[in-house]
């Protein structure tokens, strides 16, 4: 099992503050699945406007710390190493649960198929052991290109 902290992170996927929605990554099984940690607070600037007087983790945001925690295990393959993992689609998005700031989401990631560049991934957003939120995640692995 492997353990990443926030630099070794960002060493593998290109998000950084104020778009990166990953504290570190409790343990990984490269190629298999991963379970990694967005700690909330409320010190997050989206919940300055979601919504005043009753701060909510947007869902879409939920799913974007899933599909980091998910390009995190992608691209620890040597085969992807220094590309990228794009978002291609997400399937079967359910929000079961409010995420509200001092809650911790764990996310956890399990490959269910992988082609050449593109894998599929099966996703929940778990708090306090109940699951808050989960789909599945499509990805297309491209080389990085920088302007």
């Amino acid at each position: 099992m492997q353990v990443l902290n926030a630099q070794e992170i960002m060493d593998l996927i290109p998000n950084r503050y104020p778009i990166l929605y990953m504290d570190y990554v409790d343990e990984m099984e490269p190629g298999k699945s991963i379970i990694a940690t967005k700690n909330v607070t409320i010190n997050e600037q989206f919940f300055q406007g979601h919504f005043p007087g009753n701060p909510v983790m947007p869902g879409v945001l939920i799913i974007e710390s899933l599909a980091q925690a998910a390009s995190i295990l992608i691209l620890s393959s040597p085969d992807f190493k220094g590309k990228t993992a794009y978002l291609g689609g997400v399937n079967d998005a359910k929000f079961k649960r409010m995420v509200k700031p001092g809650d911790v989401l764990k996310l956890h990631i399990e490959f269910v198929k992988q082609r050449a560049n593109m894998g599929i991934v099966s996703a929940k957003a778990m708090v306090d052991g109940k699951v808050a939120t989960s789909a599945e995640l499509m990805f297309i692995v491209a080389p990085n290109t920088k302007a």
